[in-house]
């Protein structure tokens, strides 16, 4: 008799939450997860790119990507080609991006970056982070966490400033389609998330912030409802790339994202074998 997996559709609150804990300690140490970049490196004239062989260089305006100048010795295969002279690595932001291969164990691939200038992204499947890593910790499922909002669409066009971790103040507009608004414990909350992907991306902090939990905040992935609603199960609330890298920059959450209450749901640190902070701050 064959044995088929639970639908998590048909588990308990509590049992999906486990699953999705589960899969997001191994999404972080994918060759390509958040515990394996270890460089994000800005290409705007012809350089090298700490950690990995070659020269890097922007491409004219208007295209995506950027040129490699190495030899055949230094074993860059940029969609699947060994690079002996030059070749272009089209961005993220193309169609068709490219694919980088420094070793058995080094991937990377290139960004677009605010301004149009493109980054280099760096990965080791054997990382120093992913070597050391004993879990991500986690409030325990929570339901008096998953609350049931309001949502009413913005504007077309409407945007936001958010200021990111190492933008030293300056702030990046991003589109917000809509208002997330409920009242709790006699308190109103007017949030802001904007557009990533298909998903709105809910950038928070409460009072656990910098306390049990991350000090830059948190993530929820949300999506509207066909009601009118949007769930907000904050024990889906993950934590930034930025817990996991250093050479990740996250967005910051704005004032009205803020919560003067604790939110004691969702994951709370990137942790150690050891059991000590994986990423100290």
């Amino acid at each position: 008799m064959t044995e088929t997996a639970t639908d998590p559709q048909t588990q308990t609150p509590a049992a999906q939450f486990a699953h999705f804990h589960e899969r997001r300690e191994l999404a972080v140490v994918q060759p390509q997860g958040s515990l394996a970049l270890t460089n994000t490196q800005a290409v705007d004239s012809e350089q090298t790119i700490w950690g990995v062989p070659g020269r890097w260089a922007p491409l004219p305006e208007g295209q995506s990507g950027l040129t490699v100048i190495a030899e055949a010795a230094d074993g860059i295969h940029v969609d699947g080609e060994l690079v002996d002279g030059e070749a272009v690595v089209r961005g993220r932001d193309d169609p068709n991006p490219g694919a980088i291969v420094f070793s058995d164990t080094v991937t990377g691939f290139v960004i677009k970056l605010d301004g149009g200038s493109y980054a280099l992204r760096v990965f080791d499947a054997h990382s120093e982070a992913i070597e050391d890593f004993g879990g991500i910790d986690a409030f325990a499922y929570n339901p008096d966490w998953v609350v049931t909002a309001a949502w009413s669409e913005n504007p077309a066009g409407t945007t936001m400033g958010f200021e990111h971790l190492k933008d030293e103040g300056q702030t990046r507009e991003e589109v917000i389609p809509g208002r997330i608004t409920f009242t709790r414990d006699g308190v109103d909350y007017d949030l802001a998330a904007f557009k990533s992907g298909r998903a709105l991306q809910l950038v928070f902090a409460d009072s656990t912030s910098g306390d049990s939990t991350y000090s830059v905040g948190r993530f929820l992935f949300v999506a509207p409802n066909a009601d009118g609603t949007i769930t907000l199960d904050f024990n889906r609330a993950v934590l930034p790339p930025c817990a996991f890298s250093y050479a990740f920059n996250c967005p910051m959450p704005p004032k009205q994202n803020r919560f003067g209450v604790p939110i004691e749901a969702g994951e709370k640190n990137a942790l150690a074998k050891d059991g000590t902070l994986l990423h100290p701050e």
